[in-house]
């Protein structure tokens, strides 16, 4: 199971607004290359319309050659030069968001007994499915109080699959920022953004590639 997030670390609404662009620009090039690709989760940011995080699931594991350079292009750090439209005489121009791909480690599964487990009905788009089956799952992990909930796929089953891989994902995270932190050097993707070594540059509210 191949995920893709997309944040704005502790950056300013600029910052999440690049993660919209992004995001809308990252499936675009996937779906003409074929890729499908779901939205898993999101955090929204202070703006309406922003996001501080994507979380993206591709639908397949199987992709070919154009796929995965497709892919490795959109990962590290991403910088959109564009004077701020939220604060016209602000200085800054240059904003910045990462982009990390990872695939999900279901060889380790969660202790079961840890985790409260709780069905509901879709809420938002999802067509037919939507308040008609109890298809979305919530999972809490009681020892860390983290929480996930996944709505994306049609069936229970699944969307209990993706949840549990996420949760496992979140709790590694937490980890290694703890173990981070003990270190006195705290470093956590999600929550930092690396600036002045973009691996693509995109400029203006239309968003296009810098050559």
């Amino acid at each position: 199971m191949k995920l893709i997030q997309f944040s704005a670390g502790q950056g300013p609404s600029e910052c999440a607004l690049a993660v919209k662009l992004g995001v809308r620009r990252f499936i675009e090039d996937a779906e003409k290359l074929g890729l499908r690709v779901d939205i898993v989760e999101q955090e929204a940011g202070e703006i309406k319309g922003t996001f501080k995080s994507v979380l993206l699931m591709l639908k397949t594991d199987d992709v070919n050659t154009a796929q995965q350079q497709c892919l490795e292009q959109w990962q590290g750090s991403i910088q959109w030069i564009c004077r701020s439209p939220y604060r016209p005489k602000h200085g800054r121009k240059n904003w910045f968001f990462n982009v990390v791909l990872w695939e999900s480690d279901e060889s380790q599964p969660l202790n079961t007994s840890d985790v409260e487990i709780k069905t509901c009905r879709s809420s938002g788009a999802g067509g037919q499915h939507v308040n008609t089956t109890d298809s979305a799952v919530q999972l809490l992990h009681k020892p860390t109080g983290l929480s996930v909930k996944v709505q994306t796929e049609r069936s229970q089953h699944q969307n209990k699959r993706l949840a549990f891989a996420l949760l496992n994902h979140k709790i590694k995270a937490l980890e290694s920022q703890q173990s981070e932190a003990l270190k006195g050097n705290l470093r956590l993707q999600h929550h930092q953004v690396e600036r002045g070594q973009a691996v693509r540059v995109f400029e203006g509210e239309r968003f296009r590639e810098r050559s």
